[in-house]
């Protein structure tokens, strides 16, 4: 059937892309998604790490490779727990934390995540300690840098 210069096909096809246009989830970004940041583990060493972002509405993941800490041994995937302690908003804390990483080979530099934690819109987060905890050993990093480019914003 014709209506106008439009076929009933025509009309209800552009209804349905319109139906899947307005059905599908509104993404939401985090900026920047990878950042950068020097950590002092003490007599573990010092060094820079990589965070990155990802966020799924207010769950919120962050993946941290650094080579601040260096595997004497080989180590096991998902054995290295984790705590990510963030400053939230120039003053408070938001904690991620995590309990996954990749197998990890001696001499290696620690990786370990996702982290998982939670946020707000508009939260901006930016890297203040690591813990790491391995075969019951925990060392715990301090930020030396500000993180480049910036802090996480959500």
């Amino acid at each position: 059937m014709k209506y106008g210069t439009f076929t009933t096909g025509a009309l209800l096809g552009g209804a349905v892309a319109a139906g899947v246009l307005v059905m599908a989830p509104i993404a939401t970004a985090v900026t920047p998604e990878t950042a950068t940041i020097s950590f002092d583990c003490g007599s573990y060493g010092s060094g820079t790490a990589t965070l990155t972002a990802t966020q799924d509405g207010t769950a919120t993941t962050i993946s941290v490779s650094t080579s601040a800490i260096k595997s004497p041994i080989a180590i096991s995937e998902n054995s290295v727990k984790s705590t990510l302690d963030l400053t939230k908003n120039g003053s408070g804390t938001a904690t991620f934390t995590g309990s996954s990483n990749p197998a990890i080979p001696a001499g290696g530099d620690v990786s370990t995540g996702p982290l998982t934690g939670t946020v707000a819109a508009g939260d901006s987060l930016e890297g203040k300690s690591l813990t790491v905890v391995v075969f019951g050993i925990t060392v715990t990093c301090n930020a030396t840098s500000a993180q480049t480019p910036g802090p996480f914003v959500f």
